[in-house]
């Protein structure tokens, strides 16, 4: 392979300790967003984010504005910096749908066994949200869904579960409300005051937008902060009543969590109730 400038290839230099030395503007950058990694969706002020690193404001702006640039940040509208999607789905792209499945199945059999409804994990796969795996009860339940199936993110509680605990912002919803071309009654508005009341609370909620008389509660799966994927129960929105969801959802994040590996959790946000 050409040279530039007759340069060679040559291994890293190394410090007198042995390390290999580092690159500073790509070490500045990865302690930023292992930083961040750790704030949660709230973010930090780029002057805390300087006091924290050690660095100089200017430095820590130049960093942001690079990593804004690729999406591997983005902003809140308060100011403070956060994970971008660029970083996020780096994540989520680590771990295999088929591994997922398996792993998380038994917790979805114990929230069956809890709440006597239908549950789903599934992920976000473009605009649309994919069906992993589902754990149905022993009663029956007329509801169209199968593993590998696809619904709009927009118009689902585990789309809306996901999309709540990512960039919440109305600019960045707008991919997903102009795929919903075969739901010409979606309004893109409505849809983002939902999202951000799923942040609020802590999850989801669909009610008769994709079936009649169908209603789904969704909560966000987070692998170390990160929304990777969501969880959803299923029943006739009849039995889908205010006091109804408080249960489900206090049955969600205290039958699920236990069962989930080390490093995942259902939500961020503890029920009021």
């Amino acid at each position: 392979m050409a040279l530039v400038s007759g340069s060679q290839d040559r291994p890293p230099s190394t410090s007198s300790t042995g390390m290999a030395s580092t690159v500073e503007s790509i070490d500045r950058a990865l302690q930023i967003l292992q930083l961040l990694d750790s704030s949660g969706l709230e973010g930090l002020q780029l002057a805390e984010i300087s006091r924290r690193l050690g660095f100089t404001k200017a430095t820590t702006h130049r960093a942001l504005s690079t990593l804004r640039v690729r999406n591997f940040i983005a902003q809140n509208d308060d100011g403070n910096y956060r994970l971008g999607s660029a970083a996020i789905n780096l994540g989520a792209g680590m771990i295999s749908y088929n591994n997922l499945a398996a792993t998380v199945h038994a917790a979805l059999v114990g929230l069956c066994n809890e709440v006597h409804e239908l549950v789903h994990l599934g992920v976000l796969d473009g605009t649309d949200i994919r069906y992993l795996d589902k754990v149905e009860p022993q009663r029956a339940i007329r509801v169209w869904s199968t593993i590998g199936g696809r619904v709009p993110a927009a118009i689902s509680a585990m789309g809306r579960a996901i999309l709540a605990f990512r960039d919440t912002s109305s600019t960045a919803l707008i991919p997903y409300t102009e795929a919903l071309s075969a739901h010409p009654t979606a309004c893109h508005d409505n849809i983002h005051a939902k999202i951000i009341e799923a942040h609020e609370r802590g999850w989801a909620l669909e009610y008769e937008e994709n079936e009649p008389g169908i209603a789904c509660l969704g909560v966000p799966l987070l692998a170390h902060g990160t929304a990777i994927a969501a969880i959803s129960v299923t029943a006739p929105s009849e039995r889908m009543t205010p006091s109804r969801l408080t249960e489900i959802y206090d049955a969600m994040t205290r039958v699920l969590p236990p069962l989930l590996p080390a490093g995942m959790t259902v939500s961020r946000i503890e029920s009021s109730d």
